[in-house]
């Protein structure tokens, strides 16, 4: 307040008029930078307000906008406003559609088989045993020491030696009880055993058991994916299909966190079946119908995981893995594409989604194999050390035929498959990709 009374510079009291007999100081206002327009000073202001006028046209003195003007406060109310009412909005079409979700799949699901024994045939287990406590899950394995530790103490020790299974959950080296009365059918056997394997319980396949894949790549001598590859080890043209992809770690689903996946089939009725079986509160499950799109995607991001993970092992930076990545990105796409995709797949959960999961997060397999070739470590000395299957290694060679067949050039995806037959070393690699000719990105 002190402030705003201070004596007022010199060239205001010059414009007084003469015949004033005020010898009082004008009050200063300094945020104005003007006579306070004060009711005390009723004559003086009447008498100063022309001077001030015209000293105002020849020197105007700026006027400070006030801090928080009336009308930007109104637009940020109304925003807020308008971001709660969308949100409300999509609360409640949310609920809406939960109400109106159909459980009778799950209600008439008694019996669910999975075969394998490995990290992700395990979290499928126990994901789809704790949807339902009456429901049986039978995981039919290899291994008599998984088996006897899944039955024993609820705990597959040799992938997840700290989670507890449901006690829904049995393991059996027996291919007939295991698919006796199964609903529904998890295959979580590596791509490249999984025709041997099927054909060697094709017998005790129920002809309409609907068979959910997880595994992802393609076959390396015929270049077939899981959904050629199922009916025909099983004879059975007509075996229901479900390809089951997205961006998921096995650890993950175990722990329950937020995940988000895509169930893809030719048959619409049977998609929708699978997303009521497993979707959940954690579990969020898209429907599609691009088979080839889901599949194609699944299979490449394991080979260009391998390539993110040689430049990590190099140490060339980020700038660098992001630059091969959105390479790799896009002969994903041009390849799956030719082999009938539809791009949507490409950039959604099954394809984008999964490929930046697989790239750039340590808990990869493929990227991890990845790390250690671009390190200097042997082919074989990493995948002898691995209790767990990298399907990038053995899907990279076929993925470069798939390419010749559909004349589409692959730059990176090749060289990862060059690197792993041992024909070209990692920093070859990059000098040479790095020396491509500079096109137009398509």
């Amino acid at each position: 307040m002190a402030a705003l009374l201070e004596p007022p510079p010199p060239f205001l009291n010059q414009l007084l008029p003469p015949n004033s007999t005020s010898t009082r100081p004008l009050p200063y206002n300094l945020r104005l930078g003007r006579p306070t327009n004060s009711p005390n000073h009723p004559t003086l202001l009447a008498a100063t307000t022309p001077c001030c006028s015209a000293a105002t046209s020849e020197q105007p003195i700026p006027q400070l906008p006030d801090p928080v003007p009336e009308t930007a406060l109104v637009r940020t109310r109304d925003r807020r406003r308008a971001v709660r009412l969308a949100w409300e909005k999509l609360v409640r079409w949310s609920r809406t559609w939960r109400s109106k979700t159909k459980t009778d799949v799950l209600e008439r699901t008694n019996k669910v088989v999975v075969l394998g024994g490995g990290s992700f045939a395990t979290a499928m287990a126990s994901h789809v045993a704790n949807r339902k406590s009456q429901m049986e899950v039978s995981i039919l394995v290899r291994d008599a020491q998984v088996c006897q530790s899944i039955n024993s103490n609820q705990c597959n020790r040799k992938y997840f030696p700290e989670h507890k299974l449901p006690e829904n959950v049995i393991a059996t080296t027996d291919a007939k009880a295991a698919l006796l009365g199964a609903d529904y059918c998890f295959h979580a056997v590596p791509v490249q055993f999984s025709s041997a394997f099927l054909e060697g319980i094709a017998e005790h396949v129920y002809p309409g058991l609907p068979f959910i894949s997880v595994s992802k790549g393609l076959e390396l001598n015929t270049l077939r994916t899981m959904s050629q590859i199922i009916p025909q080890a099983l004879k059975n043209p007509r075996q229901p299909f479900i390809a089951l992809s997205g961006p998921s770690f096995a650890l993950e689903l175990m722990n329950k966190l937020p995940t988000a996946m895509v169930v893809a089939s030719k048959d619409k009725k049977l998609a929708n079946a699978a997303q009521q079986l497993l979707a959940c509160d954690y579990l969020r499950i898209s429907t599609s119908s691009d088979v080839v799109g889901v599949e194609v995607a699944g299979a490449l991001k394991n080979v260009l995981a391998i390539a993110a993970g040689i430049v990590d092992g190099m140490n060339l930076g980020n700038n660098c893995k992001t630059a091969l990545v959105a390479q790799g990105c896009s002969e994903i796409r041009w390849l799956a594409m030719k082999m009938g995709a539809k791009p949507a797949t490409i950039t959604g959960l099954s394809g984008i989604g999964d490929i930046m999961l697989t790239c750039f997060v340590n808990l990869s397999r493929n990227r991890t194999v990845g790390v250690r070739l671009g390190s200097g470590e042997q082919l074989d000395d990493i995948l002898s050390s691995m209790n767990q299957v990298a399907e990038g290694v053995s899907t990279a060679g076929a993925v470069i035929a798939l390419a010749q067949k559909y004349k589409v050039k692959m730059p990176v995806l090749t060289a990862v498959a060059r690197i792993i037959d041992n024909e070209l070393t990692p920093k070859k690699a990059v000098l040479e990709l790095m020396s491509l000719p500079q096109v137009e990105e398509v």
